[in-house]
């Protein structure tokens, strides 16, 4: 290995993926394992299981965390608990959730329970781990964008309100924590093929619309996501801080 390639390495290291059980989370965790981190996978469902045992294929160690991102009081508490115990290196806020309906039909319930995955979330989770980071002088937080980071969308005001918060939330800690040895980023991916965007692609008419904006004419895929968190995961990144790297096919120079 050569030098250069070595500093994507991220054998020795230990990263905490949230959304681990499917999609982008599963994606990214799978990376990371393949560039030699051990992880940590947490999620609401049984499918964390399958992405343990994905990674232990690639030959890393992983454990599953069982966590309810909607209750901020109860993850507080774990996400304390968990710091204490694991040193993690690598946190990387990838949960999210969306909401499709007209903002006047959306209750405040609905609207509470979205901030609190896709926001509240990456808030507690950076600040319970960010600590432990300042204090060992090193550590990368990623948080997961979107294109409605920068955009408005349709009917999906309370992920956009999220969305665009988050990349405030990873600014604002990256300036504080800048000096400290603690890079905080985000990546932006374009449209991806998830559960989240299925919707989307069985409709017809909107599948044409956002295909036709693609200049690589294709739905993007949680792996073409995974060199983006390697490198800002790794010491490849260690100038790059305060950044939203946007993965999407082309879709912001149009």
């Amino acid at each position: 290995m050569t030098a250069t390639l070595g500093l994507f390495s991220l054998a020795g290291r230990t990263a905490l993926v949230t959304g681990a059980g499917s999609g982008i989370g599963r994606g990214l965790a799978l990376a990371l394992a393949g560039a030699g981190a051990s992880l940590v996978l947490a999620g609401r469902s049984d499918a964390v299981d399958e992405t343990r045992a994905q990674v232990e294929d690639l030959g890393a160690e992983a454990v599953g965390v069982r966590i309810d991102l909607r209750d901020s009081a109860s993850l507080a508490a774990i996400a304390t608990e968990l710091a204490a115990e694991t040193p993690v290196d690598i946190l990387i806020n990838c949960a999210g959730v969306i909401d499709r309906g007209a903002f006047v039909e959306t209750s405040d319930e609905r609207w509470h329970d979205l901030l609190a995955v896709n926001l509240d979330a990456p808030r507690i989770l950076s600040r319970a781990f960010g600590a432990r980071m300042i204090a060992r002088g090193s550590g990368k937080i990623v948080n997961i964008a979107s294109l409605l980071s920068f955009q408005g969308g349709r009917e999906v005001a309370g992920y956009t309100v999220s969305k665009h918060a988050l990349v405030g939330l990873t600014r604002a800690l990256a300036n504080e924590w800048a000096g400290r040895g603690v890079q905080v980023n985000a990546i932006a991916p374009g449209y991806i093929a998830t559960d989240n965007t299925a919707p989307l692609r069985a409709d017809s008419v909107r599948d044409a619309e956002i295909l036709s904006r693609i200049p690589t004419g294709r739905w993007g895929t949680p792996q073409d996501l995974g060199g983006a968190a390697v490198f800002l995961a790794s010491a490849a990144s260690d100038y790059v801080t305060g950044h939203t790297l946007v993965v999407d096919g082309g879709w912001m120079s149009r």
